[in-house]
């Protein structure tokens, strides 16, 4: 039924009268101007744990705007992000011959407020089928309002894969927006604890580097 929910809102939101989450032109459901800002630009950030996170957007101007509107319920908007997330999945797989795409799991709280998952719609709309592996132990603080080590300690053994992993093909950590990485290496961490091989994480966007990571935080 997800599916079908998300294609429900996707079509509504094309009926209501909508503005582009760039510039905010009435009318416009993404301006020309605004769109040629999703252009990919791949980059990469090794986390202290070693993981390598690949992105193809800095969350910041209208990349923000779009991500934001798109978990707000412009599923519309996830079109538009498509082409990044594909570049930060090839980018993530490099020279394997196969992988699988496992996104981090959704919060109850925000699966019941949205009817969909992001990471997945992200994936799906970049032609990347998605397999769910994790699922959350506990549930965690909400991370907007914590700063770099809080948020490690907040998630910190906060998820846990559903099946072992042996024989299966090596995994790519799926998310929309990488922060501090905490629930990036929390996922790749429940991954190889149950077996699986990681080859690193793929988002659509990067918050840029600051002195304080709570700033442009959208982390659920």
């Amino acid at each position: 039924m997800e599916p079908v929910r998300a294609s429900l809102v996707e079509a509504a939101s094309l009926l209501l009268p909508v503005a582009c989450p760039g510039c905010g032109e009435l009318g416009e459901p993404l301006c020309r101007a605004c769109g040629s800002a999703l252009a990919p630009a791949p980059a990469a950030r090794t986390l202290r744990s070693g993981l390598v996170v690949h992105s193809a957007l800095r969350f910041e101007g209208v990349p923000a705007g779009v991500l934001r509107e798109l978990k707000r319920g412009r599923t519309d908007l996830a079109r538009a992000l498509a082409p990044a997330m594909r570049a930060a999945l090839s980018a993530a797989v490099r020279d394997a011959e196969r992988a699988v795409f496992v996104p981090v799991p959704t919060t109850r709280r925000s699966m019941r407020s949205r009817g969909y998952r992001v990471p997945e719609l992200l994936a799906r709309r970049a032609g990347a089928p998605t397999v769910r592996l994790l699922r959350p132990a506990f549930a965690v603080s909400d991370q907007r309002a914590l700063g770099r080590d809080e948020r490690i300690r907040n998630a910190e053994g906060s998820m846990r894969a559903i099946r072992a992993g042996q024989g299966v093909a090596p995994v790519v950590v799926v998310d929309d927006v990488v922060t501090t990485g905490a629930t990036c290496d929390e996922a790749a961490r429940a991954l190889r604890a149950a077996g699986y091989e990681v080859l690193g994480a793929a988002v659509a966007a990067a918050t840029p580097r600051r002195a304080d990571p709570r700033a442009e935080s959208t982390t659920e």
